[in-house]
């Protein structure tokens, strides 16, 4: 072990969320040790567990660092379309998906039934249902009550998806990316006064020039 710096109280827990994000990214839930991580920080066991008592603490405070991270990142700014807002946010958490694959699965999975690790997610999806409701088009009341109900199902969706694909990986990252706003966008257009997404699918863009590529050989 290295000897021990002189950190204040939030300066510790900081280098020691930072070295555990770094072991739960690299290892299953199950092979990451706080022996370990104690020897990685370069403190003694009593310090660590002072800071954190047990790995699913430590495991909980990292979850929650990263989706507070998560929605900082997510920007869901009104002045840019739906789609591309919808396009930043997928890519935001799905580059966090794949660099921390072992932590994602491990919430998701090894811990799915853990109430501290399941409310950290609703928090986040509840977050986000709400940026996402105040920049689609809404008349009344009526319609946010019933357009809440589809993004907070959809969210639920891409989740699942999302973790299915990390285990399998079935289809192109982009794909997977489109398939889930693909998704939302047609839920949400039977409730909407006017199309949140002119601009979307882009596979009939494709398709179109590919026929109009063709009609003029």
């Amino acid at each position: 072990m290295s000897p021990r710096q002189r950190l204040t109280p939030a300066d510790r827990r900081a280098q020691l969320l930072a070295v555990g994000a770094r072991l739960f990214a690299a290892h299953a839930y199950a092979e990451v040790l706080m022996e370990e991580v104690a020897e990685e920080a370069g403190v003694s066991r009593a310090l660590l567990y002072r800071h954190f008592p047990s790995k699913h603490a430590l495991f909980a405070a990292v979850y929650q660092q990263a989706t507070e991270q998560l929605l900082a990142e997510t920007r869901l700014d009104p002045a840019d379309s739906l789609v591309a807002q919808l396009i930043q946010g997928m890519d935001v958490h799905l580059d966090y998906f794949v660099a921390n694959r072992n932590a994602v699965l491990a919430a998701n999975r090894v811990l799915a039934g853990d109430p501290v690790i399941q409310t950290i997610m609703a928090n986040e999806l509840d977050a986000l249902r709400a940026r996402l409701l105040a920049v689609l088009p809404l008349a009344d009341e009526s319609d946010r009550e019933a357009v809440s109900g589809v993004l907070k199902s959809w969210l639920v969706f891409v989740r699942v998806l999302c973790i299915d694909w990390l285990t399998h990986e079935t289809c192109t990252r982009t794909q997977l990316r489109d398939v889930c706003i693909g998704a939302v966008l047609g839920a949400l257009r039977p409730l909407l006064a006017e199309d949140p997404a002119p601009d979307w699918p882009r596979q009939a863009r494709r398709q179109a020039g590919a026929q109009v590529d063709q009609g003029g050989q």
